[in-house]
């Protein structure tokens, strides 16, 4: 089973605010920013996720803009979630608002699947009044695109015996992993529908793609032996910020690595991870973007640590334009005891850290602006 949301964030705010509804809802109102997810009223106008929000006001002017108000959005996904873990031991969150579960081998105690799921969306809708759409099909892979065939609050049930026919007219676009370059490349070999990457030999695919060619070839062949996976460990990371105006102030832009880098700190110690890898990403007022990284001698989870290696990362770019967009991040992520070097900083860094979880347990009661280090003072 695939579950996704429909239209998340927008839907919250709606279901918060009923005078909201049936009205163009935009969430992400930060007019440099991008749009975060759009209500379907303002989809009809040709408004969608990660379309700039200038773009969006002139597509639809009347739209109501709001911020994006993550805290709420996470405690709405944390109640979708725990109902999809009543039904299965085996549920892979991939994002805030879809999951997998594994419903193998569970009709004897759920029945069929069709009346699994009717009393899954009831029990989001009842406890959320939120409405998702549901596939189910043999694999992950599958299960995925079905969920998308019927939005809002739709249910597409693919079985075994179906897969063949349904892959025959799938344009090759709705296989997850195909975007918008290799599906140009695609096109080139007249490939429009999953099935007719199979008039072609799969070493042709290897030889062109890769591992994501033999993937793609198994795919179309409605292969797909990726198992739910309960938990995996993040591979990184980060927080970004648009300016509202492209900026070459440096006292600025160390600002918002300060700012970045407690909220990225905070969430590694929440956690339980260290990171080696310190990942810079800056966007230029022509839309180039810049990344950067360092890696460090010992694993950290210390504040000051990540922010001064971002210093670092910013002044060795030497910027010759002004700067719409900075990122910071952490890679290379690890739990557990760490190995230290002979000749460490390690005590200082502890102390550092201990410093820091002291800071989150106050974040945590009091939340913002109760305690602020010194060179933010202004920006409070």
């Amino acid at each position: 089973m695939h579950l996704d949301m429909d239209a998340f964030y927008a839907a919250v705010e709606q279901s918060d605010n009923p005078e909201l509804g049936g009205k163009p809802v935009i969430v992400g109102g930060a007019m440099r920013g991008v749009v975060c997810a759009a209500s379907y009223e303002a989809r009809r106008y040709g408004v969608h996720s990660a379309m700039p929000v200038f773009q969006a006001r002139k597509l639809c002017p009347q739209g109501i803009f709001l911020p994006v108000r993550m805290n709420r959005y996470k405690e709405v996904s944390r109640v979708v979630m725990e109902i999809l873990r009543g039904i299965s031991p085996l549920v892979e969150q991939v994002s805030i608002d879809e999951a997998f579960a594994d419903i193998s081998g569970t009709e004897r105690l759920h029945g069929p699947c069709y009346a699994l799921v009717h009393r899954v969306k009831a029990a989001i809708r009842e406890t959320t009044s939120l409405t998702c759409s549901v596939g189910i099909a043999p694999n992950k892979f599958l299960a995925k695109i079905a969920s998308d065939f019927k939005k809002p609050d739709g249910l597409t049930i693919l079985g075994e015996e179906q897969v063949k026919e349904f892959l025959k007219l799938l344009p090759v676009g709705k296989i997850p992993g195909v975007g918008k370059k290799s599906g140009e490349e695609l096109r080139k070999l007249g490939v429009i529908f999953a099935s007719d990457i199979l008039k072609f030999p799969a070493q042709l695919w290897e030889n062109k793609f890769g591992k994501w060619g033999v993937a793609l070839y198994a795919k179309a062949q409605g292969i797909d032996n990726s198992a739910v996976e309960p938990y995996s460990d993040p591979k990184s990371i980060s927080a970004e910020h648009t300016f509202d105006k492209d900026t070459d102030n440096i006292a600025e832009l160390e600002k918002m690595l300060m700012l970045q880098a407690e909220e990225v700190g905070r969430e590694i110690r929440k956690l339980g991870f260290k990171a080696r890898t310190v990942n810079l990403k800056i966007k230029l007022s022509d839309f180039k973007t810049i990344t950067r990284s360092r890696t460090l001698p010992e694993p950290f989870a210390a504040t000051d640590v990540l922010f001064n290696a971002g210093l670092k990362l910013l002044a060795d770019l030497k910027l010759t334009r002004k700067v719409r967009l900075i990122g910071t991040g952490v890679s290379n992520l690890s739990s557990g005891p760490c190995q230290m070097t002979i000749g460490s900083s390690s005590e200082k860094s502890d102390r550092q850290e201990r410093l820091d979880r002291a800071l989150d347990q106050i974040h945590s009661r009091f939340r913002d602006n109760m305690v602020v280090r010194g060179r933010m003072i202004d920006e409070v």
